[in-house]
């Protein structure tokens, strides 16, 4: 253990932009358990050079086994050394022992932030641990409006990941991010409490946007709950490579209160988390573009072959399945 990290630190002390090459090769993970859920989130990880820029900013005095965030820098970098033959196999071990059931079908999603939250529990550098935060963090606000005495009751919340509802028509991700944001009539036995009325009023329910992170995920919701049974989605879904944060502009509401973020950042599609199969069994693969100036690649488990946009496309619908989409913001990318 201990040559790992002194060979890493050499590395690193070689370097004059981190321990690493931002062009690196995509490396295949071995599917131990059932963990190609976890292995498509690392091929993400991995691409988000910004998540090792914060991790190598931290030095541990040594290994606990169990530590999430120490597993993690250590397996981001060993998919950097082609000569270590498990790179992620102690990464996985420590996640089992976190309400991960070996052996079972995981929720990519649900996994994503089990991950970050134990990264926010266990980083003893609070300021490196809010960076990492800040890396992912969606900003939104819930305001409810009075209809009686337009009182707007605010409350504000986060999310690292943002989780938009789809229809059993065609899909695109401006329409998704429209109908999560749309106003809701609260009527019907639904009315909310005005805290200044002192009573249940009819009312509005909105959530403004408050601000937009770095690393932007969203989360397609392809499964949904009919009575004791989950399906899965098959409906088409259309993404950009690229866009505009307009989109988040044009589909607030002009009665929620206040602006929404600036409206003319970019961001770029990176990575995108893929479910082949049912709700009852399926398999996660990742399509990886790790900076704006290199090709896609198609990791699937320990097979890691080139791609290209029209594969990634292929995902719109069908049997393979986007699930997460990973956006840099495009002013942020390292390689410019």
């Amino acid at each position: 253990m201990g040559a790992f990290w002194n060979k890493m630190a050499y590395l690193y002390s070689r370097s004059t932009s981190y321990s690493y090459s931002r062009d690196y090769e995509v490396r295949g993970l071995f599917n131990y358990s059932l963990s190609c859920c976890v292995n498509s989130l690392l091929q993400s990880f991995s691409a988000t050079t910004e998540l090792l820029d914060i991790l190598n900013k931290w030095h541990p005095d040594g290994i606990e086994r169990n530590y999430i965030p120490q597993q993690l820098k250590k397996a981001l970098l060993a998919m950097r050394d082609k000569s270590h033959p498990a790179p992620h196999r102690d990464f996985l071990d420590s996640l089992y022992c976190h309400a991960i059931r070996r052996g079972t079908q995981q929720d990519a999603d649900e996994i994503f932030h089990i991950i970050l939250n134990l990264i926010q529990k266990q980083l003893p550098d609070l300021s490196l641990a809010q960076e990492i935060r800040n890396l992912y963090e969606i900003k939104v606000e819930t305001q409810v409006q009075c209809s009686q005495c337009l009182f707007i009751q605010r409350e504000p919340n986060s999310l690292f990941s943002l989780p938009l509802a789809i229809h059993e028509r065609g899909n695109t991700l401006e329409s998704c991010i429209n109908s999560y944001f749309q106003l809701q009539k609260l009527v019907n036995g639904e009315e909310h409490h005005c805290n200044q009325c002192e009573q249940k009023q009819p009312s509005t329910h909105g959530l403004k946007l408050v601000s937009l992170p770095l690393i932007l995920c969203v989360h397609l919701k392809r499964f949904r709950n009919d009575g004791a049974f989950t399906r899965k989605l098959h409906s088409k879904v259309t993404f950009p490579d690229n866009f505009n944060s307009g989109i988040f502009a044009a589909g607030q509401s002009e009665n929620v209160a206040n602006e929404s973020p600036r409206a003319d950042e970019d961001y770029s599609l990176y990575a995108v988390i893929v479910h082949i199969g049912s709700a009852m069994f399926g398999h996660y693969t990742a399509y990886i573009r790790p900076t704006q100036d290199q090709a896609w690649y198609y990791a699937d488990d320990r097979c890691v072959q080139p791609a290209t946009w029209a594969d990634v496309q292929y995902t719109y619908k069908g049997n393979e399945t986007a699930y997460l989409l990973l956006y840099r913001k495009k002013s942020c990318n390292s390689s410019g």
